[in-house]
């Protein structure tokens, strides 16, 4: 079964659904929402991506990413993928949301309509080995000094909600 995205305008209105290799192919935007889940310590739960991806393999990321589906709220949606990658359920609140652009490796884009979505955990997850390779808990200042460090290390669009993240909570 194909994967649909929905193509939005930069109101966030719908305006069609498409199959999602298309859409990055094209660079249209769509809407997303990206989960960042902290522990008592403060931390966020980052991953590694598995390196079957289609793209950005071996790659660490925000706790999780994906797209909603049609009739699906963003914190509905977010709680689903949330179990499919990571295997563990946990309440989200949604806190911002912005339009951004990254390039893949592979020559696809993402040009996404973003939500971020926050949530609090504390135990492991039980990852799934076809979506994580790995993951761990960073403080954002180690997660912002590791990205100036090792940029290579990094999604591409991890490093943009990452820094629009920060920069709305700081």
């Amino acid at each position: 079964m194909e994967e649909k995205v929905i193509l939005v305008n930069e109101n966030d209105e719908q305006i069609g659904l498409m199959e999602k290799i298309e859409a990055h192919e094209k660079a249209l935007l769509h809407r997303a929402f990206s989960v960042f889940v902290y522990n008592d310590k403060n931390e966020v739960m980052i991953q590694q991506r598995a390196l079957s991806k289609y793209h950005s393999p071996g790659l660490w990321t925000n706790t999780c990413c994906s797209h909603q589906k049609e009739g699906e709220t963003n914190v509905e949606a977010g709680k689903r993928r949330l179990m499919e990658e990571m295997g563990f359920q946990t309440d989200l609140k949604e806190v911002t949301s912005f339009i951004y652009k990254a390039p893949f490796d592979n020559g696809l884009s993402e040009h996404e309509y973003d939500y971020i979505l926050v949530g609090h955990y504390n135990e492991e997850p039980k990852i799934n080995p076809d979506e994580v390779a790995s993951w761990k808990w960073m403080s954002l200042e180690d997660i912002k000094k590791d990205m100036n460090n090792h940029p290579e290390k990094y999604t591409a669009w991890f490093k943009i909600i990452f820094d629009k993240y920060y920069n709305f909570i700081s």
